[in-house]
């Protein structure tokens, strides 16, 4: 796998290494030891799955805290989307930024998400999968959320929202402290 430093800290885009011959190609998607050697979690204790219908579909922005444990692996396996995390950890110099990128059955690349990033995607076309695995397990009370038109952020979203759900239109833009990035 080769690991793409993306603009958050400790986020990264993995690319597939294939090996081709003429039945296809064969890869690695995920690798512990390679994980580790990077500085990220490797722990996986859940491995979900989400089916679209529609295409302009969102989900998000969804993220996990007290204790901030849950990491996640994501990657499209059938379909495409757009895929943003946002960094919420205060900590952190890329604090409050955000960063997307497509995610497509064609290019069977992943996206590594910190603990406490807040993360969301969009489905770009109709009948689209994406599977996650996930560093800790989902506990509700410490599920927390960002409007996913928040102007704090500025996400450009690249189709209209079709479809969303409720509870991820529901959610609360944040207030950023002034200085922060963006």
């Amino acid at each position: 796998m080769r690991f793409v430093e993306t603009p958050i800290a400790g986020a990264f885009v993995l690319e597939l290494e294939r090996f081709e011959d003429e039945r296809g190609f064969f890869a690695r998607s995920y690798c512990a030891e390679e994980l580790e050697a990077h500085g990220l979690r490797p722990t996986v204790a859940q491995a979900n799955i989400s089916f679209n219908h529609t295409k302009g579909t969102l989900r998000g922005m969804h993220y996990q805290a007290d204790p901030p444990d849950e990491t996640k692996l994501v990657r499209c396996t059938r379909g495409a989307i757009w895929d943003v995390i946002i960094d919420m950890r205060p900590d952190s110099p890329t604090y409050l930024s955000h960063f997307g990128v497509e995610l497509s059955s064609e290019n069977h690349s992943a996206l590594y998400v910190p603990a406490v990033c807040a993360h969301g995607f969009q489905t770009l076309v109709d009948d689209t999968e994406v599977t996650y695995m996930v560093g800790d397990f989902y506990r509700p009370g410490r599920e927390r959320g960002i409007a996913h038109d928040d102007p704090t952020f500025g996400i450009e979203w690249p189709l209209p929202v079709s479809v969303i759900s409720e509870k991820d239109s529901a959610w609360s833009p944040v207030a950023a402290p002034a200085g922060a990035p963006r």
